[in-house]
């Protein structure tokens, strides 16, 4: 499993951004660019840890990264065992069909499946019975150029902490109250972070919503919501339906795995 301190520069600063949010107690006459409160500061400190503690959610991350092309994960993370599954969807704005895939992964590997003359491919290949190519996760650290979906989803699996930090650090830092809104039909307040990125988090509980932010060495923005916080049960392929990318490489280059 990669370390975290191998992620990239978003990554490594997710944790940081992602502890700056939370409802804002009633206080009133607040306007957008205020400083946080001690209230909330406390409150943030818990914030990944309480992701942690509620053991898993759904989620939704989109990154336009093109532009005419959108990349949508849809799935369920469980942050107790490092393990999620998702539904990932390309869509073309130049009326090409979308490539849909389905993905399991760890921080160590992804396993990709439902790609189009995949398992004609591995059947021909000598893995008769795989449905899924297994190939280690890829964030352009020590092997080469990162691959955005890999990258999407170590920072999906990176929104927990196993311990609270000091609330004084956020009380230290230019992070801003920037009001409230809907999101999903949730009322989630808003807060700045000093690189421009947004941390919404629901006044109902106090839970993470929301984070948007601009991937490393790009221009576009990913935006990451969860949803129904609670425990996930995530199964992965089992051995007997899984082959290793290395030993199929011609397959996984062909279809893009």
């Amino acid at each position: 499993m990669p370390s975290r301190a191998r992620l990239l520069p978003l990554t490594l600063g997710l944790t940081l951004a992602l502890l700056t949010g939370c409802t804002t107690g009633g206080h009133a006459e607040r306007k957008a660019g205020d400083p946080v409160t001690e209230e909330e500061a406390a409150a943030l400190a818990a914030l990944l840890q309480r992701n942690e503690q509620r053991g898993g959610a759904d989620f939704v991350v989109t990154a336009p990264y093109g532009e005419d092309r959108l990349l949508t994960l849809t799935g369920s993370v469980d942050f107790r065992k490092d393990v999620g599954r998702a539904q990932a969807v390309t869509s073309f704005a130049d009326g090409r069909p979308e490539d849909t895939r389905t993905l399991f992964f760890t921080s160590e590997d992804v396993w990709v499946g439902d790609v189009a003359g995949l398992t004609d491919a591995l059947a021909e290949g000598g893995a008769p019975q795989a449905a899924y190519l297994r190939r280690p996760v890829s964030t352009g650290t020590e092997d080469g150029t990162p691959v955005l979906v890999d990258v999407l989803i170590e920072v999906v699996l990176n929104l927990s902490a196993h311990t609270a930090d000091d609330p004084r650090a956020f009380l230290d830092r230019d992070y801003t109250w920037q009001g409230q809104r809907s999101i999903d039909s949730r009322l989630a307040t808003l807060f700045g972070l000093p690189d421009g990125q947004i941390v919404a988090v629901a006044a109902a509980d106090d839970l993470l919503t929301q984070f948007v932010t601009t991937l490393a060495d790009t221009e576009f923005d990913v935006t990451i919501t969860l949803s129904e916080h609670g425990t996930r049960r995530i199964d992965l392929p089992a051995d007997e339906e899984t082959a290793d990318a290395a030993q199929h490489a011609d397959v996984a280059a062909s279809l893009g795995i």
